[in-house]
C-alpha cells in the first residue's frame, strides 16, 4: 500500500500542507511516522479517500446539483440561464437542484453557496457541477472543495481552462475588492481622527482648568 508524503497527500485532498498537518495533529486523519533520525509523516491513500468521503460518495447513488453565479446583481440573467442549460445538457444523471447567486466571486457570504453547503452537509447530493472553477469562487476554491469532500460530495468543473465571466466581470470583482479595502481604510482613518480630536479636546480642557486655578 502506497504511503504519501505530507505535500503529496495535501495535494490529493486539495488543501495546504499546513492544514493537513493540523488535521493530523488533531487526530482527524491517520498517519504513520517513517524514519528514525528525522521522522516524517506518511499517509495511506485509503485513509485519504475515507477522509475525503470518496468511498462514501461512491457507495451513495449519484445525485447531481448545479451551482451558477454572476457578479452583477442585475442584467445577467441570460448568463445564469446559459450556465444552467449547459450543465443540464452535460449531466449524466440529471440535475436535481440548481443553486444560484448574483454576487462577486470574492464575496464569502453568498445565499446560494451557503444553502449548497448546508444541503451538502445534510447528504442531499453527491456531486456539484459548475461550468468554470471561478463560478465557485475567485479564490479559495480548494477550501470549498475540501469542505464538500468531507461531506462526501465531489466537484466537477465542465471547463478546466479559462474564466467564465470575462474581463468585465473580473474588473467588477476587482472594483468590489478595492471598495471594501477603501471602506475599511476610511473607517480606520475616521477612528484615528476621532481619537485625535478627543485627545486635543482633553488637552484644551486641562489647559483651561489649569488657567482657571491660577486665577483663583
Amino acid at each position: 500500500m502506497a504511503l504519501l508524503r505530507l505535500t503529496a497527500a495535501a495535494k490529493c485532498l486539495g488543501v495546504h500542507p499546513a492544514t493537513l498537518r493540523l488535521w493530523a495533529d488533531q487526530g482527524q486523519i491517520p498517519f504513520v511516522w517513517v524514519g528514525r533520525s528525522q521522522p516524517e509523516r506518511r499517509f495511506k491513500e485509503a485513509d485519504l479517500d475515507a477522509f475525503a468521503g470518496v468511498a462514501a460518495a461512491a457507495a451513495r447513488e449519484r445525485a447531481e446539483v448545479a451551482y451558477v453565479r454572476v457578479s452583477a446583481t442585475a442584467g445577467q440573467e441570460t448568463s445564469l440561464a446559459a450556465q444552467e442549460d449547459e450543465l443540464r445538457r452535460t449531466s449524466r444523471t440529471g440535475i436535481v437542484k440548481v443553486y444560484k447567486d448574483k454576487a462577486s466571486g470574492l464575496r464569502e457570504n453568498r445565499p446560494g453557496l451557503n444553502k449548497l453547503l448546508a444541503d451538502a452537509a445534510a447528504g442531499k447530493f453527491t456531486v456539484v457541477r459548475v461550468t468554470h472553477q471561478d463560478r465557485l469562487a475567485r479564490f479559495g476554491v480548494a477550501w470549498i472543495t475540501a469542505l464538500l469532500a468531507r461531506d462526501g460530495v465531489s466537484v466537477e468543473v465542465l471547463h478546466d481552462k479559462g474564466s467564465a465571466g470575462g474581463m468585465e466581470e473580473l474588473l467588477a470583482d476587482f472594483m468590489a475588492l478595492v471598495a471594501t479595502f477603501a471602506g475599511r481604510m476610511y473607517g480606520i482613518r475616521s477612528r484615528q481622527a476621532r481619537k485625535q480630536l478627543l485627545a486635543q479636546a482633553d488637552t484644551r480642557i486641562d489647559a483651561a482648568s489649569k488657567a482657571e486655578a491660577v486665577h483663583e
